[in-house]
């Protein structure tokens, strides 16, 4: 791919192609954005894929910048991000709001899907487990290496889709139902960085500049997510 290259999770490619100009007009020159979970992206980045920014969970950031891959004082905090789940448009809701009714809900649900490798996926099966109902969820689970869980529910392929909400909310023909509830949901955290080997750091930093802006805030707010405003 020609142009600004950028290695992106999944969490913000609704937003990042809603500003699909405007980051080229902040960037200077096009913008090739490749999106996927920060878990399929990590063992690339690892062993030295080229890219000009990466926008991955906070995590794998701070890894790579320990690891010499990152200029360290590129690192930037860009959004906070929660897990959801939705269902195919016009399907019922069900209740989520309380950890029992979560536990009803996935266990009532005919299929549940979620993501392997993504940071939600990760943080969906550990829930499970903790509710004690791993074992029933997951015979009934479609469980995708990659992409959007939603588009099963879109499809009609599964009941209920599980991802952080601007994954899902990215894809048309689902309804969000809304937020895991605070008492067993996680917050992640992307963050973004120029690796030192990038062929355009000065193109890539005008970008990151952009991402973390307050002129940026209102798309990725849209998108589901919540911007890390500096200051």
């Amino acid at each position: 791919m020609s142009g600004l290259r950028v290695l992106s999770t999944l969490a913000v490619a609704g937003a990042m192609r809603v500003m699909g100009p405007r980051l080229e007009a902040a960037a200077g020159m096009p913008v090739a954005a490749e999106f996927a979970p920060t878990g399929v992206l990590m063992p690339r980045l690892r062993e030295g894929e080229a890219a000009d920014l990466v926008i991955l969970t906070a995590e794998g950031v701070a890894e790579l910048a320990s690891a010499g891959r990152l200029d360290p004082g590129s690192a930037t905090d860009l959004v906070r991000s929660h897990i959801g789940i939705a269902v195919r448009a016009g399907a019922p809701h069900p209740l989520i709001g309380t950890a029992a009714a979560l536990r009803e809900a996935l266990l009532a649900a005919p299929s549940v899907a979620y993501s392997r490798a993504g940071a939600s996926g990760i943080a969906f099966a550990a829930l499970i487990e903790r509710l004690g109902i791993a074992r029933e969820v997951n015979a009934r689970a479609k469980v995708i290496p990659a992409g959007f869980t939603a588009e099963l529910a879109a499809r009609g392929e599964a009941a209920l889709a599980v991802q952080q909400v601007s994954e899902l909310l990215a894809v048309p023909g689902i309804e969000l139902v809304g937020r895991l509830p605070a008492e067993v949901g996680t917050v992640a955290v992307f963050s973004a960085g120029i690796p030192r080997a990038a062929a355009r750091p000065a193109e890539a930093a005008r970008l990151l500049r952009f991402l973390a802006s307050a002129e940026a805030a209102p798309a990725l707010e849209a998108a589901g997510l919540e911007p890390v405003l500096a200051g």
